[in-house]
């Protein structure tokens, strides 16, 4: 038995493994030195904290790693290092554009990142717990068991308390083989079997280090059968995209394209509220280019909020002038981004369509931002530290109608509204109203020239391959973009500067199985199978009688 030295060593060393961990997920999102996923690393990442959560297995592993106190810490560490380190930009939007004092903004992005960890300390201990009554010579069991409580806590982050599931693991693979499972079973399947791959993995590490303990590469012959098999079910669950793109194409069909100009007016976000400067700006930049669009583009999309003014506090004319340019023009129509409301109703963070011989479109956000766009519930104090122009705004329906156009059915979402892509499916209920293309109108200039761009175009992505349809992107800095429906980004103004996208869009129909079932169930089927195998693995654990720990002879 080590000595309590030893252990304390070793239980800050794997604490720190930990943490590096969850830093490599964090890297694996959206990769510092480029921006780009690395869908390899974030397997890594999560292959190092199942190996820490398994390391009762190895010979001379310490005691305290034992106790259900050390899964938990193991998760919650790699979790809120993973989550501070994927959305550490909050601390701009706090810091320098709300005037939070620097060391609140940096306590308050760790006590957010820490306790949406919670959910991934519970899902550790329960693992560690269960795998133990499992035994170790029932990997595939014990792999299932723990993708099923990651994508529960996942799934959990996401949805419960608001949800922010931002930085999901899943958004590592809008590249790479498991890329393609995205259109069966979404971001939150692909979270799920990157676990379950992450755990195999493990295992099979941990029986070569067991025969290669004391330099004696001896394994069993048991041992070794389910090492071999353990490789080869890695290998298939990597693989079957491959076959699937073979054997069941997915068959969706084109309902022709349409020429699009993305505007990028790059207003400093500290200005972009201040009559004397920033909405003097927006106003005129976007409206010379609402009023003056290109010829051939069929249509025009600004930003969010790109006029940052109520229709009603507009310079006079103002307004009335762009109803009146696309009510005229036969050939063009504009989706703009606005304020919308009045004191008495409420107001809304709103895009209008304007088009010839139609009345006037408009679209509410309807997942709002904590603390930006809604104030929870006892947390008024907080955001009265803040110089940030907040508001409790009126949420809209979850499924709104379309903007129809030249034959495209355009779905909008406003900044964030594309993380839920759960939500974005409800509108795929009737095929023949389905939409064609996703049009995403953003202001994320609150977090700066960080890597914060690079993770929503991922974010993007994701939901272009979930349901297999083209992503246009309007934003204010970045990143302002035209996705394919197979996930590509096939053009992109350069972030945080100023100019104009214009590009030809080719929409889609025809569903995905994943938009069939999200838009019938939503994630109940996930919630389901994954409470199907914590019940299994509970009441196999109860039949049985705990194993000795230990690598197999």
């Amino acid at each position: 038995m080590p000595d309590g030295r030893a252990m304390r060593v070793s239980t800050a060393l794997n604490a720190s493994l930990a943490v590096v961990a969850g830093g490599l997920q964090a890297m694996a999102i959206a990769s510092p030195w480029g921006g780009q996923p690395q869908p390899w690393l974030q397997v890594l990442s999560m292959t190092l904290l199942s190996w820490l959560l398994s390391r009762d297995a190895l010979p001379g592993s310490l005691a305290s790693m034992r106790h259900l106190r050390g899964s938990a810490l193991i998760g919650w560490l790699f979790a809120t290092a993973w989550l501070a380190g994927s959305f550490w930009w909050m601390f701009i939007a706090m810091h320098r554009y709300g005037g939070l004092p620097a060391a609140l903004a940096v306590l308050a992005v760790l006590a957010l990142s820490g306790a949406l960890a919670l959910y991934f300390a519970v899902a550790c201990v329960l693992y560690s717990h269960l795998s133990k009554k499992l035994g170790p010579r029932r990997p595939y069991a014990n792999a299932l068991l723990f993708a099923a409580l990651w994508l529960m806590a996942e799934m959990a982050r996401g949805r419960w308390f608001t949800g922010f599931g931002w930085a999901g693991a899943g958004y590592a693979h809008v590249e790479g083989p498991l890329a393609e499972y995205a259109p069966w079973i979404g971001v939150y399947g692909i979270t799920a079997v990157s676990a379950w791959l992450a755990m195999m993995l493990a295992y099979i590490l941990r029986h070569i280090a067991g025969a290669a303990q004391g330099g004696q590469w001896v394994v069993g012959a048991s041992a070794l059968r389910n090492v071999v098999k353990a490789a080869l079910a890695l290998v298939v669950v990597a693989c079957l995209p491959l076959v699937q793109q073979q054997w069941w194409p997915l068959e969706t069909q084109s309902t022709g394209t349409l020429r699009i100009a993305l505007l990028q007016g790059n207003i400093p976000q500290d200005e972009k509220f201040q009559p004397g400067t920033g909405v003097v700006q927006s106003l005129r930049w976007y409206g010379e280019h609402l009023m003056q669009a290109p010829q051939d583009a069929a249509l025009v999309v600004a930003p969010e909020t790109a006029l940052p003014l109520l229709p009603q506090d507009l310079p006079v004319g103002y307004w009335s002038q762009l109803v009146l340019r696309y009510a005229s023009d036969g050939t063009s129509a504009a989706l703009i981004g606005l304020p919308l409301g009045n004191g008495r109703d409420g107001y809304t963070n709103s895009v209008v369509g304007l088009a010839p011989g139609q009345h006037a479109y408009r679209y509410d956000k309807h997942h709002l931002v904590p603390f930006g766009e809604f104030i929870p519930l006892g947390f008024r104090w907080f955001t009265a530290m803040m110089q940030i122009p907040l508001g409790d705004f009126n949420r809209g329906d979850l499924n709104q109608p379309s903007f129809a156009w030249q034959g495209q059915r355009l779905a909008l979402n406003i900044c964030y509204e594309d993380l839920f892509g759960e939500e974005l499916g409800a509108r795929f209920e009737d095929a023949q109203t389905a939409p064609t293309v996703f049009v995403n109108v953003s202001n994320i200039a609150w977090f700066g020239d960080t890597v914060a761009v690079d993770q929503h175009l991922h974010i993007s992505r994701m939901r272009a391959l979930e349901f297999a349809r083209p992503v246009v992107r309007a934003t204010n800095t970045g990143a302002t973009a035209w996705i394919d429906h197979q996930g590509q980004v096939r053009a992109m103004l350069a972030p945080h500067t100023r100019g104009v996208l214009t590009v030809e869009v080719e929409g889609r129909t025809g569903l995905t199985p994943y938009a069939r079932w999200v838009a019938a169930f939503g994630l109940s089927p996930l919630w389901i199978l994954s409470l199907l195998v914590l019940s299994w693995a509970v009441w196999r654990g109860r039949s049985r009688h705990t194993p000795t720990a230990g690598v197999e002879p």
